[in-house]
C-alpha cells in the first residue's frame, strides 16, 4: 500500500524526497572521500613502513596556525650531519639510519627539459628504507656517496619523458646544469592528491652538498629493530638528541619525531572535524526534508479522509491507521535514501575517474544513509499518522472528495 501510494503521484513523491536525496548523497559522498583518503594515506603517503620513523626540524601535524609555525621556525635549529652520526653510533634500538634532504630543480636530457623536479640528496641506504623501489639498474653505493660520485636514480616520470623507448641506465642527464649518470630507475608510485610521486631524481647526499653547498632541510630516516620496539626506539632517539643538544628537563623538544602512526592519527583528527561539519550540514538538510515530508503527509491525510473513514467503519483500529501512515512516511523517506545512495555511488565513480581525490564508499555509509532517512520519515510522520488515527469515521465518511 505504501509503494502504491508513492507510485500514484510520482512527481510529487520525487519533489518531496529531493531534500532527503541530497542529504543522503552528501553524507555518503563525504564519508566516501574521507574513507578513500584514509586508505590512501595509510597505504601510500607515508613511506616509513610499520617500523620506520623520521626526525625532522618541524612537521605540520594537527591544527597549526601561522604564529605556531613562526615560533617553531625560530626555536627549532636545523638538523646536522654531526647529530646524525651521533644517533647512528649511539642508538641501540634501531637497525638502520639514513639522512636525506631535497629541493626543487630542473633536469635536462638532450632537447628534453623538466622543471620543478624534486631533487633528493640521500645516503645510500635510503632506497631500502622508503618506498623507492628499484625497477631497473641499481641503487648508488656508500662508496659512491663518500666520493661525491655524480650518479642518480630517476623516477618513472623522468624515464617516460627522456627515455620512452630506450634504456636509461648509463645515460647522462643534467641536474641544474651539472651532469649526473643514471644508474637506476624507480618503480612507478602514482600520484597523491594530483601531485606525481614519480617526478624526482635521487643522488648521493655528499654530491648534493657539494653541488648546493647548503646543509639546510636535513631529516633523518630511522628503522626500529622490530615493529614492537618502534615506540621505545623513538623514545631512545628523542633522549639521545635531547642530550646532544643539552636540553634541560622540562624544556620542550626543538625537533620533531614523526611515524606512520602519528601521520595517520593526525589525519584522523582532521577528518573527524571535517566529518562533524559535514554531519551538521547534512542534519539541516534532513530536518528540512523531514518537515517537507510531514507537510505532504498532512495533505495526504486530508486527501484520504474518506478512505480512513471506510477503513475504520469496517473494523480498522486506531493503531492500524497509525501504522499505515507511519509505514508510508518511512517508506517514502527510505526510497529517498536509496536514491541518495545511488547518486552518491555515481559521484564516487565520477570522482575516481575525473578527479585526483581517492574515493571509496564504505558499506556502513550505505546502511547509515538509508537507516537515517527512514528514521527521519518515521519521526516526522508521527504527527500526520496520529491525526489520521484520531479521525471520527462518521465525520470522515461525510467529507466530500
Amino acid at each position: 500500500m505504501a509503494l502504491a501510494s508513492l507510485g500514484s503521484s510520482k512527481l510529487r513523491s520525487f519533489l518531496t524526497l529531493l531534500g532527503i536525496i541530497l542529504a543522503t548523497a552528501t553524507l555518503i559522498a563525504v564519508m566516501s572521500i574521507i574513507h578513500g583518503m584514509d586508505i590512501y594515506i595509510a597505504q601510500n603517503v607515508s613511506d616509513m613502513g610499520a617500523d620506520g620513523f623520521r626526525v625532522v626540524r618541524m612537521a605540520f601535524i594537527g591544527n597549526w596556525d601561522a604564529k605556531k609555525f613562526l615560533e617553531l621556525q625560530r626555536k627549532n635549529p636545523e638538523l646536522t650531519r654531526a647529530e646524525y652520526e651521533f644517533l647512528r653510533e649511539k642508538s641501540r634500538l634501531t637497525r638502520g639510519a639514513g639522512m636525506m634532504t631535497s629541493r626543487r630543480g630542473t633536469v635536462v636530457f638532450g632537447a628534453g627539459k623538466l622543471e620543478d623536479v624534486q631533487l633528493r640528496g640521500a645516503t645510500a641506504n635510503i632506497a631500502a628504507m622508503t618506498n623507492v623501489q628499484i625497477d631497473q639498474g641499481r641503487a648508488f653505493t656508500d662508496m659512491e656517496n663518500a666520493r661525491h660520485v655524480p650518479v642518480c636514480i630517476i623516477g618513472a616520470d623522468l624515464k617516460d619523458a627522456f627515455f620512452p623507448q630506450a634504456d636509461p641506465i648509463g645515460k647522462q642527464v643534467k641536474i641544474d646544469g651539472r651532469p649526473f649518470t643514471v644508474v637506476g630507475v624507480a618503480r612507478k608510485q602514482g600520484s597523491a592528491f594530483g601531485q606525481s610521486l614519480d617526478s624526482f631524481a635521487q643522488f648521493p647526499i655528499e654530491a648534493y652538498f657539494r653541488t648546493y653547498g647548503s646543509r639546510a632541510g636535513i631529516n633523518y630516516v630511522l628503522q626500529a629493530r622490530t615493529t614492537g620496539e618502534l615506540f621505545q626506539a623513538q623514545e631512545e632517539v628523542q633522549m639521545l638528541l635531547r642530550a646532544y643538544r643539552r636540553l634541560r628537563p622540562g624544556v620542550e623538544d626543538n625537533f620533531m619525531i614523526v611515524s606512520s602512526d602519528s601521520l595517520v592519527s593526525a589525519w584522523g583528527q582532521m577528518t573527524s572535524a571535517i566529518a562533524a561539519t559535514a554531519m551538521a550540514v547534512v542534519s539541516i538538510f534532513m530536518v528540512v526534508g523531514g518537515v517537507v515530508i510531514m507537510n505532504i503527509m498532512l495533505a495526504v491525510v486530508t486527501e484520504r479522509t474518506q478512505e480512513i473513514g471506510i477503513r475504520k467503519s469496517v473494523g480498522a483500529r486506531r493503531r492500524d491507521i497509525l501504522w499505515q501512515f507511519l509505514v508510508e512516511s518511512a517508506t517514502l523517506s527510505a526510497a529517498g535514501g536509496a536514491m541518495g545512495v545511488l547518486l552518491a555511488f555515481l559521484v564516487t565513480v565520477a570522482g575516481n575517474l575525473f578527479t585526483p581525490l581517492p574515493m571509496s564508499m564504505p558499506w556502513i555509509s550505505v546502511f547509515l544513509g538509508v537507516f537515517v532517512s527512514a528514521a527521519v520519515g518515521l519521526f516526522f510522520g508521527i504527527y500526520p499518522a496520529y491525526r489520521a488515527s484520531k479521525l471520527d469515521p462518521i465525520r470522515a465518511l461525510q467529507v466530500e472528495r
